[in-house]
């Protein structure tokens, strides 16, 4: 499959959007982003893994004032895998009330459905030591 750019540029604005509803506690949106039954894995964060929109929301709320004031993504790559299905690879950078910051690793899988492309998948790895895989 060749991704066109429309595709590319649907797919950069989904990942891109994640932040904006993030930030602003808007997770009735969530449906915008993610599929109904997505696999969100933050194990490597300690909060294990999310399935499902409502599991993904309540998590959120409980973290409460320890999820982060703003989520950015950059360095986005989009490989192709199958008909409708792209493999995306981010960096995320999140900014703490307490002016900490830390970075993270997106690895997610994107498919396309009835509603356009959506995130079926995401694993979260946390960057904490420089130079390593």
């Amino acid at each position: 499959m060749t991704l066109t750019a429309e595709d590319r540029t649907a797919i950069t604005g989904l990942v891109n959007w994640h932040g904006h509803l993030t930030d602003s506690g808007e997770f009735d949106r969530m449906p915008e982003l993610f599929t109904a039954d997505v696999v969100y894995d933050v194990t490597a964060l300690g909060g294990g893994v999310l399935v499902g929109l409502a599991m993904l929301r309540d998590a959120a709320l409980a973290l409460g004032a320890g999820n982060p004031v703003a989520h950015h993504v950059t360095n986005l790559v989009l490989t192709a895998v199958a008909e409708d299905r792209v493999h995306a690879l981010s960096k995320g950078i999140g900014i703490n009330a307490d002016g900490t910051v830390g970075s993270v690793t997106y690895e997610d899988t994107v498919v396309r459905g009835d509603d356009g492309w959506r995130v079926s998948h995401r694993t979260v790895r946390p960057r904490r030591i420089p130079l390593t895989r």
